[in-house]
């Protein structure tokens, strides 16, 4: 990156350290797959952290127990509209669904009955799941969104029982070595910044405790690195090694529900947490332990993504630090759109863009690469919608109004495409076209 920019970036990363008096801070820009820029402030013990310093990551390591839960789904193990009572049977919230466990619609208390679970030793599933009576349940399943800290207790007990052994080994596994974060782990390991209270009138600490949170450990139990979490936030941008299709990272961050407790910016999709943000529409998810805060969040559109670790209890901005590094960045280098290339398009697939109308409105088709189309209104967004290819004449909504739904292409007896047929809806070549199969039929004595 250009000095400038490093300097730019590394002067708010200090303004925060400094007028929020936390002990250190880390932070880090991505861009396509890459860590491109970090920096460092303040002490761990007597030196400054770097990009291999451990800090706890809190509830990001919910977005690595969704990851787990969205590989069993893709190997055909469970459906996200199971009820949990499949996988898991006897709990008190049997009818809630892997689903709105992972978007925090399933009503589910947010914290664990007792003590404090993020300050004293957590215990066994055996024992979390017999303090969650039918009391345990907040709302109505699917009501609203409400974030659980338990429903990631569930969720990480559930990849256990699929696989048959101890969550942790599952990410590990599955997810931290492919993507090659080694410095990921439950515990600290090696080079690790110690979790601190700041005095809000003394420039003073108190250590802060980090028990294992037992069966609660899959909210928010995991610690990692600037390089580690760098790889993370990459990640969840589409950048996904082989963990995941880009296709399912892509509907984890999709947005399910918002919490609506103000003006909504922030919502989630499955396990991972949406912001909107300056016309951007960002993902990610935010940490807090007791004595650290962490913030990774990443910009599919651009590639960009940031990242923030500090070990302090409270006081640092660090979602909006985050999101000041990332949009820096894209503002002092934006970057360049790829180079458009000619490619080869089938005659057949030619021959179906162009000019469509939806009634009496005029639709373009066009082709997007070798396997999508785009149908958009001439002027104005509304029912704009792409599609991928699933068979000869059939395609896929992926975005839009039309996300999911079936458009066919109908053809007459020599074989020419005359219609679209999208979710029972007639496109034709010209408005209301009396040769095309328009419901309800066409007046006989035309336009008039």
């Amino acid at each position: 990156m250009l000095a400038s920019t490093e300097l730019a970036l590394y002067r708010r990363l200090a303004r925060e350290q400094a007028s929020c008096r936390t002990p250190s801070l880390v932070a880090a820009v991505v861009r396509d797959g890459n860590l491109v820029w970090s920096g460092a402030r303040g002490r761990v013990g007597s030196a400054r952290p770097d990009d291999d310093t451990q800090y706890r990551l809190g509830s990001i390591t919910k977005t690595m127990i969704a990851t787990a839960v969205l590989r069993l789904r893709d190997e055909g193990r469970l459906e996200l509209t199971d009820p949990i009572e499949k996988h898991l049977p006897g709990t008190a919230f049997a009818t809630a669904t892997v689903a709105q466990l992972l978007s925090h619609t399933s009503g589910l208390t947010s914290e664990s009955p007792g003590l404090w679970w993020e300050r004293t030793p957590g215990a066994d599933w055996a024992a979390l799941v017999a303090s969650l009576d039918k009391d345990a349940t907040k709302l109505r399943p699917g009501f609203k969104f409400h974030y659980s800290n338990v429903g990631f207790g569930v969720l990480g007990e559930l990849v256990a029982s699929h696989r048959d052994r101890p969550w942790f080994d599952v990410v590990r596994d599955e997810i931290l070595t492919p993507l090659g974060m080694s410095r990921t782990t439950p515990h600290p390991s090696g080079a690790h910044a110690e979790g601190f209270a700041v005095h809000p009138f003394a420039d003073v600490l108190l250590p802060e405790p980090s028990p294992d949170a037992g069966a609660m450990a899959p909210a928010g139990q995991l610690w990692s690195t600037v390089k580690d979490l760098g790889r993370w936030t990459s990640f969840l941008g589409g950048h996904t090694g082989g963990v995941l299709s880009e296709d399912t990272v892509a509907e984890m961050r999709t947005m399910n529900t918002v919490d609506d407790t103000e003006v909504w910016t922030t919502g989630f999709g499955l396990g991972v947490m949406v912001v909107r943000y300056e016309g951007r529409h960002l993902a990610g998810h935010t940490g807090s332990m007791p004595g650290f805060l962490a913030a990774s969040l990443v910009d599919p559109a651009t590639g960009t993504g940031a990242l923030c670790l500090t070990n302090a209890t409270s006081g640092v901005g660090i979602t909006q630090l985050t999101l000041d590094l990332l949009t820096m960045t894209d503002d002092l280098e934006p970057a360049l759109p790829d180079e458009w290339q000619p490619s080869t398009v089938d005659a057949d697939l030619l021959a179906l863009t162009g000019l469509w109308h939806w009634g009496p409105t005029p639709y373009h088709l066009r082709v997007l690469g070798s396997d999508v189309l785009s149908l958009d209104p001439t002027s104005g967004s509304g029912r704009a919608s792409r599609f991928r290819r699933t068979g000869a004449d059939t395609w896929v909504g992926l975005d839009g109004y039309y996300t999911g739904e079936t458009l066919t292409v109908g053809r007459d007896a020599a074989g020419v495409a005359n219609h679209l047929d999208l979710a029972t809806f007639i496109f034709t070549r010209t408005p209301y076209d009396p040769a095309a199969p328009v419901p309800g039929g066409v007046d006989e004595a035309g336009w008039r």
